[in-house]
């Protein structure tokens, strides 16, 4: 008897594109399980933050990763138990993060509890190696993408929605510099891998984007 395969929609893409509010919307909609693989980096950054530790120092990360308590309650986060939302969605977390998701050991401590979230009915992630390196196999691969100009104007408006401070400027020069080092980085760097989709969002709503993804999961699924 064979086993069944849960199926994966994994969605990857440069920050602030719009790929973890779409990719929690196709959970929601097809009743999947929804793993935001930039929030781990992000929690374990914050972790490492709280812990004192200088953010270069790989060996004491791959420890620290390794102990942590990571649980998701939808777009949820909770680290030992405790909610830590907003303080791992602000720009410095997500510097942060970027800085240690290039250590290639922390990574690849982080994978197999990754590869855990993939659960019956099945599982919608998104990241920047969702589909090629921690789904291979992924039902659908989808790079879902946006200007610069107009991930920096999205950005901005969530952080002035939420009552931070901010400066388009320095957002776009940021999200810049971001996608270079998550391009160039040597381990899992962030690329359109030859098998998954191109959904550039640039003059999308997210609900356009949400029904192209649920589109190319249908006719996926209809060939399984």
């Amino acid at each position: 008897m064979s086993s069944v395969v849960v199926p994966v929609i994994a969605i990857d893409g440069p920050s602030a594109s719009g790929k973890g509010t779409v990719a929690a919307l196709v959970a929601r909609e097809l009743g999947f399980h929804y793993l935001d693989s930039g929030a781990i980096y992000r929690v374990t950054a914050y972790a490492a933050q709280r812990a004192a530790l200088a953010l270069d120092d790989e060996p004491a990360l791959v420890v620290l990763a390794r102990q942590i308590e990571l649980r998701f309650d939808g777009v949820e986060v909770f680290l030992n138990g405790v909610a830590v939302g907003d303080v791992v969605r602000t720009e410095e977390a997500g510097r942060a993060a970027s800085q240690i998701a290039a250590l290639p050991e922390l990574r690849a401590a982080l994978l197999q509890r990754q590869r855990d979230f993939r659960q019956a009915p099945g599982l919608v992630t998104d990241g920047r190696d969702m589909g090629s390196v921690v789904f291979p196999d992924a039902t659908v691969k989808i790079f879902l993408t946006a200007s610069a100009e107009e991930r920096a104007q999205r950005r901005y408006k969530q952080l002035i929605e939420k009552g931070f401070d901010a400066s388009l400027a320095a957002l776009l020069q940021d999200l810049r510099e971001r996608d270079a080092r998550d391009a160039a980085r040597s381990s899992a760097p962030l690329r359109q891998t030859a098998d998954a989709e191109l959904l550039d969002t640039t003059s999308l709503t997210i609900a356009q984007a949400v029904e192209q993804v649920l589109q190319w999961f249908r006719v996926a699924k209809a060939t399984l």
